[in-house]
């Protein structure tokens, strides 16, 4: 499968409305599957809330990294399989932060540091592709009142700050060649794996 990955340097908010179906092709002209990734403010309006759970509920950081993936290999599409690419994504980033030393907790697609919820993540799918937006809070700040929070800059092991914006791309970068990496070997040991029957 192959996946385009764009890093956007500009700074915009993620309002629920970018993982719509062929959002990346409509802002940046990219076809097939990709990864689009940006730093900026998450604020979900209801009308693009796509979690029945989270009617009513405040979606919302001053600072994030966001992650915005489409898939077009699978016609129709299918939500079991979004759902479970997005969980290997968010377990190849809990993966990541154990290297740098970082302790994780995960309930369900959402990690945990110190207690402080670190991020937030959605799968849907349309008639066309599925789509995942995976979001990690760069600071605690523009969070939900009701909700204890943490961001990457927060994290501190052994008294030292292991994020900043020196290595928060090499950070996003390292992520989602990983993710695609995983994506790919996948793909490539279906095709050599003897079927049985």
């Amino acid at each position: 499968m192959n996946i385009t990955h764009k890093h956007v340097d500009e700074i915009f908010e993620y309002d629920g409305s970018q993982i719509n179906p062929s959002w990346a092709f409509q802002e940046f002209g990219i076809y097939g599957s990709s990864i689009v990734t940006w730093i900026g403010p998450v604020n979900i309006t209801p009308d693009n809330l796509k979690d029945f759970a989270d009617v009513g509920l405040e979606i919302k950081s001053n600072h994030m990294v966001n992650f915005i993936c489409e898939f077009f290999d699978q016609q129709p599409p299918n939500m079991r399989i979004a759902y479970l690419r997005q969980r290997l994504l968010v377990m190849i980033f809990r993966e990541i932060l154990t290297e740098y030393g970082v302790q994780t907790k995960r309930e369900g697609d959402d990690i945990f540091v110190d207690n402080g919820k670190l991020s937030i993540s959605i799968a849907s799918v349309s008639l066309s592709s599925a789509k995942i937006h995976f979001a990690l809070n760069l600071e605690d700040k523009g969070t939900p009142d009701d909700v204890e929070t943490i961001g990457l800059f927060d994290i501190r092991v052994n008294d030292k700050q292991i994020f900043n914006n020196d290595n928060l791309l090499e950070l996003i970068n390292k992520t989602v060649s990983r993710y695609i990496d995983e994506l790919e070997t996948i793909e490539n040991d279906i095709s050599k794996t003897k079927v049985l029957g």
